[in-house]
């Protein structure tokens, strides 16, 4: 009989600190990640965009408000009630803010330290979320 891959047990994972709440790492394959992601009400990530990463997020619990470039180099805003996913591809500025305690579900790619800090563009304050990364 050929020898096939094993299944494994993992376990989740913390990502470490993070100013606006909890990153855990709760699956990880070959070819995608997922993420719990606790945000605390009236915090932020900040305004960014990833080079390769790909991610879609699902917001399980709270309220949240997502901006992101409008196209014409300003930003619009989306607001978030559980059971609505938002898809973001490679290159599109995004921030997130919690109008309440939030839970959100995120799947990506494996990308990990892929960060790319935008509020100068913007003319906005850089505040919360972690700093770009090389």
């Amino acid at each position: 009989m050929p020898r096939r891959p094993q299944v494994k047990l993992v376990q989740p994972r913390d990502l470490g600190p993070r100013d606006w709440g909890t990153e855990e790492l709760i699956a990880e394959g070959s070819t995608y990640i997922a993420k719990k992601l606790t945000m605390k009400h009236g915090t932020a990530g900040g305004l960014q965009y990833h080079e390769r990463k790909e991610e879609s997020f699902l917001l399980v619990e709270g309220k949240a408000l997502v901006e992101y470039d409008d196209g014409m180099g300003g930003l619009a805003s989306l607001y978030l009630l559980p059971g609505m996913m938002v898809h973001v591809p490679p290159g599109a500025p995004h921030r997130v803010t919690a109008l309440a305690d939030c839970v959100f579900y995120e799947w990506s790619n494996p990308v990990f330290n892929d960060r790319v800090r935008v509020e100068a563009e913007y003319n906005e304050p850089e505040s919360g979320g972690l700093p770009t990364t090389s």
